[in-house]
């Protein structure tokens, strides 16, 4: 009997393998599937295959040893590869600011990794980290529950969470094949490492492969698989389709205006949002926008959008789009991956893809989501290290984002001038950089949106022969 085991980590992981095709595709591939869940399961209640069943995992709390080994594994990596400059700006950013023991820990393996990172030291951390939490009784009961279970093969849709690394030991020790997903198309070549060693890679694009086979050049090119991402898929299902009229009825938009939207990141990065959001406010107040235009504006899924309040009073012409995502667990160490998408909120998304004429974000994904509909994108850094912003600049030297850049499919804009003068360029020749956006779409997404689930499915199928 061929039996999957899928290991869903938080909510963006539920929205591309749950709320895609994903799970009625594997089912006709394998005959038995349990979900792994780090959500509780009454968010699986959509789920109805009877051959399908929900099983929440304990939570892994790493001790101290543990914590210290995959630092060091962690670390060693972007040592390691900090000719990348996204690894670099990662490594400057964790080094600590203050004496604190976790920090004078932390700056020992700095200065030891400095010196020696090699890929025998890399693998050698993770030894002794897996080693760290082998008779831990989390790690024991993963083992329990896989030998109950016995899937011919697991699936890990997320590559990266180290509090998985038990979960992943348990399998290999009782040699169970496991593959995993490469998350995001920024994993790569600006993360750490991944949380230990499979057997089996499924990637978006080319592209992601020949970066995979770059940076772990131990694994099996063979065992590396071209599938296109899930995270789009939702944008050609009938399901979530919305016709331009429910769109401008359910936001309050007026037909005969342009319609801009600005895309925020969460507080962590997205620091220079307000600032973005007002500058775009006030140039269509003052007509420096040549076309008559209207702002909404989507804010993270990960937070709600308290930090804006301040806009909204004094821009109450502004629409808004906060996303539908659910908190499905109350007091978890990391609330965030708690929150997962409603149907209705992929179907406000797909609608503002498929209907605005412009889109501004920060150098977000959600630049890809939108060339996907043939929208023009601009991307705002207006942060640098001499204006007093966040640093937001430093993100076009990212390798992943440094290729969005040198495509010209998207337009960057540094200052409130260049930003005006982009949006009025974008809304008057809105196809000036199809090409281009074509060009990059196949870049990342090397497979078609229809059938992604089908053939995640399918090559998972045969990894399991």
């Amino acid at each position: 009997m061929k039996k999957l085991g899928i290991v869903i980590t938080d909510g963006v992981g539920f929205r591309n393998f749950i709320m895609s095709d994903f799970i009625t595709e594997a089912t006709k591939q394998f005959e038995w599937i349990t979900i792994y869940s780090g959500l509780p399961i009454s968010a699986f209640q959509s789920i109805s295959q009877s051959n399908v069943t929900i099983k929440v995992l304990d939570v892994f709390v790493e001790g101290k040893l543990t914590w210290f080994f995959r630092k060091w594994k962690e670390v060693t990596h972007l040592q390691k590869h900090q000719s990348f400059y996204g690894m670099k700006d990662n490594l400057e950013t964790g080094y600590p600011k203050n004496n604190s023991t976790r920090a004078l820990l932390i700056k020992l393996i700095y200065l030891c990794t400095r010196f020696i990172h090699t890929d025998a030291s890399i693998l050698l951390a993770e030894k002794l980290q897996f080693f760290s939490f082998s008779k831990n009784k989390i790690t024991q009961s993963y083992l329990n529950l896989l030998k109950e279970d016995q899937p011919t093969h697991l699936f890990f849709t997320h590559q990266r969470p180290p509090y998985l690394a038990p979960f992943l030991y348990a399998a290999q020790q009782l040699k169970i094949p496991v593959s995993t997903f490469i998350f995001s198309w920024d994993n790569l070549a600006s993360k750490g490492r991944m949380l230990g060693a499979f057997d089996y890679f499924l990637v978006w694009s080319h592209l992601m492969k020949t970066e995979l086979l770059y940076f772990y050049p131990k694994v099996n090119e063979d065992k590396v698989k071209i599938v296109g991402t899930p995270q789009f898929e939702p944008y050609v299902m009938p399901k979530y389709k919305t016709t331009a009229e429910n769109f401008y009825t359910k936001f309050n938009l007026d037909t005969s205006l342009k319609t801009i939207c600005y895309s925020c990141a969460d507080v962590s990065i997205g620091q220079n949002d307000p600032i973005v959001i007002c500058a775009i406010a006030t140039a269509i107040r003052n007509h420096a926008i040549a076309i008559p235009s209207q702002l909404i504006v989507r804010t993270s899924p990960a937070e709600d959008d308290t930090r804006f309040k301040a806009i909204r009073l004094a821009f109450p012409e502004i629409l808004w789009n906060v996303p539908k995502w659910v908190l499905t667990r109350e007091n978890h160490a990391e609330s965030w991956s708690q929150r997962i998408p409603s149907e209705e909120d992929i179907k406000d998304l797909r609608s503002l893809l498929e209907y605005v004429d412009l889109n501004i974000n920060m150098c977000s994904t959600m630049s890809l989501d939108f060339m996907l509909f043939d929208k023009p994108v601009i991307n705002t850094v207006f942060g640098n290290l001499e204006n007093g912003l966040y640093n937001d600049q430093r993100f076009l030297n990212y390798g992943h984002f440094k290729k969005v850049v040198d495509s010209q499919s998207v337009t960057i804009a540094k200052s409130e001038i260049e930003l005006i003068s982009q949006i009025n360029e974008a809304l008057n020749d809105p196809k000036k950089r199809t090409n281009q956006r074509k060009r990059m779409i196949d870049l990342q997404i090397s497979e078609p949106l229809e059938g992604t689930s089908k053939r995640i499915a399918a090559t998972l199928s045969r990894f399991n022969d």
